[in-house]
Formats: structure tokens, sequence, C-alpha cells
């Protein structure tokens, strides 16, 4: 039988993360003890994530992430399951488009900033208010390589991970010193998010990248769980990259 550690007296509130990089987060921060809160559009598949974490350790609240009334639900069960809310990770992300800017819906714009930038700004005031301007914590923005280079057909997306690397060093500056917040830019996870980018083709994307194969959302994991440890007490306003080494092939020649 496996032995869950000692509860590390933490609590996390992860949102999107019922599978793929959310749920690799959160894996890694129950696997060192700390109780979790994840959020999920499906309530089914939440649930399923709930009961395969651990139900004495993780609950699970349904909804759509850009939602006001859910966002406060959120962090309300959070207190009320566990009276702290130590670490934040914004997670939930969404990329309903592809194909050029030139031809991109403006409605459907406005859609991914609301899920992707403006929920982790509202995630992060609610938190801050709860309990982390007066007890401290940290926060962790998912981001991605897409918000730092360009990524064709999927630009709505990068501009919004591009919003989000400046929403964490603002939040960054003016929640200092009680919170520390930063971000991760992972490159192609293999996740059902990501599917699209290499479904059918896994090996002709992997080749490109110097360590040989894509992400796994455990990497990500193992990166939010330092970014939200005592080993990163001195680090604040930083995108950590997450590539495989992708970025290494930009050089000239």
């Amino acid at each position: 039988m496996t032995t869950l550690p000692e509860l590390s007296g933490k609590v996390a509130l992860i949102t999107g993360a019922s599978r793929g990089i959310g749920y690799g987060i959160a894996e890694a921060l129950v696997a060192r003890g700390d109780r979790v809160c994840i959020t999920g559009r499906n309530e089914d598949a939440l649930k399923e994530a709930v009961e395969a974490l651990g139900a004495d350790r993780v609950i699970g609240v349904a909804g759509k992430a850009h939602d006001l009334v859910h966002q406060a639900t959120v962090v309300e069960r959070t207190m009320e399951a566990f009276g702290r809310v130590d670490y934040l990770v914004n997670n939930a992300g969404t990329n309903p488009v592809f194909g050029p800017m030139a031809d991109l819906d403006l409605d459907v714009a406005r859609k991914v900033f609301e899920t992707n930038v403006i929920s982790a700004l509202g995630f992060a005031q609610l938190t801050w208010k709860a309990w982390q301007s007066e007890n401290g914590g940290a926060i962790v923005n998912i981001a991605s390589v897409a918000g730092i280079a360009p990524s064709p057909f999927i630009g709505a997306y990068g501009i919004s991970k591009a919003a989000m690397i400046n929403l964490t060093v603002q939040l960054a500056h003016e929640f200092a010193p009680k919170v520390r917040v930063n971000a991760i830019a992972p490159a192609v996870v293999k996740t059902k998010f990501a599917q699209a980018l290499y479904e059918g083709r896994e090996a002709e994307a992997a080749a490109s990248y110097p360590l040989g194969r894509l992400g796994a959302p455990s990497d990500i994991g193992g990166a939010a769980a330092f970014l939200t440890s005592t080993q990163s007490d001195w680090i604040t306003g930083q995108t950590l990259v997450v590539d495989g080494g992708i970025f290494l092939n930009a050089g000239v020649g």
C-alpha cells in the first residue's frame, strides 16, 4: 500500500486541474503533503480527479474560470474546507481558434483573454484578500512559450500568454514582499489541450526538441512545486521556461 506523506500544513488552489498540466501540478503538490482545491468545467471529470488524487486531501469546485461567481465560490470553499490558501496556480486556459491573425474573430479573442488572463487576475485578487495579503504565499501563472515568441496560427493564445507574463511581473511588484509571483512557460506538453499540435506526428514533433521528447504534465508539476517551495523564496517576477530546449534551435547557423 502507498503511504501518503505527512500533511505540509499548506494549501493550494489550482484552476483547470481536472486533467493535463493542472492535474500534473496537483499530483506534485499532493505528493509533498499539501491539501488542494482543484477546479474544472466538467463536473464528472473533476470528481474523477479528486478521487484519483485523494478525497481526504483534495476538493473540487466545478465551473468556468472566467465566471466571477465561480471564482468567489472557489475561494470561499477552499477557505471553508482548509482555512487558508497559501498557493494559487492559474492554469485554466482556452484556445478555441486556429488560423491567421488577419482572420481572427474579435469575439473569440475576447473569450480567450477573459479565460486566460482576466480570470487569473480575478483569482489573484480574491486569494490576496482572503489570505495572502496578511499571511503570505505564492502565485504561479501558467504561461507558454507562445507568449515569448511568434507561434503561427495560435496568435490569440500567444498574445494572451504574453499578457499573462506581464500580469506576473505587475503582481510580483505589487504583492511583494508578502507574496511571490512567478510564471511557467511550457513548450508543447502531451495533453488533450495540445493534441492538435502533435497528434499523429509525435515523433516528428519531438524531433525538433534537443531533449528528444515532448513535455509531460509532471515536468510542469515539478516546476510548480519548486516555485511554491521555500527553495524559491528569493525568486519573484520571473518566467521559468520549461521547453525541452526548443529555444536552443532559434540561433543562427
